[in-house]
């Protein structure tokens, strides 16, 4: 056999050179191929898969966060815009009540006048009457006293 002293080793130690070492040499690779083949091909593949599936994830996320936040923007100008509708709806509610309050109060402000002036017509017509009545009572009342006294004598 032929064998190589490296450092004063003495046969049987580790760093024999033999016969073996080229067996040695094709056990390395051929686990090493077994090894790539069967573990960290398939490790890596599932490994990188995993990667893909993350930033992919993480692409979608950002997407969609993106698309939320363009959503909710929407949103809070709609929300705005409808407030502002709501309090145009309210102030014109207000100002049409206020409107139709002011014409019922006119209204009722001209059937109290109607009436007043009703009443006071009536008032003076019974007065215009009763003095009338009263005129002809007293006229009547003096025809009779001339009568009496023209009468008597």
């Amino acid at each position: 056999m032929l064998a190589f002293n490296f450092f004063g080793a003495t046969e049987g130690g580790l760093f024999d050179i033999n016969a073996t070492l080229p067996l040695m040499a094709i056990q390395v690779v051929a686990l090493t191929y077994i090894l790539n083949s069967l573990f960290f091909k398939p490790v890596g593949n599932v490994v990188e898969k995993r990667e893909k599936f993350v930033s992919n994830n993480i692409i979608e996320a950002k997407n969609k966060l993106s698309e939320v936040k363009k959503l909710e923007a929407d949103l809070l100008t709609q929300l705005q815009s409808a407030r502002t509708e709501a309090q145009r709806i309210v102030s014109e509610a207000e100002n049409e009540s206020d409107k139709l309050y002011k014409e019922a109060l006119e209204l009722a402000n001209n059937e109290a006048n109607a009436s007043k002036e009703k009443a006071r017509l009536e008032i003076e017509s019974q007065t215009s009457a009763a003095r009338d009545q009263l005129s002809k009572q007293a006229d009547d009342l003096s025809e009779l006293i001339v009568n009496r006294l023209i009468l008597e004598k």
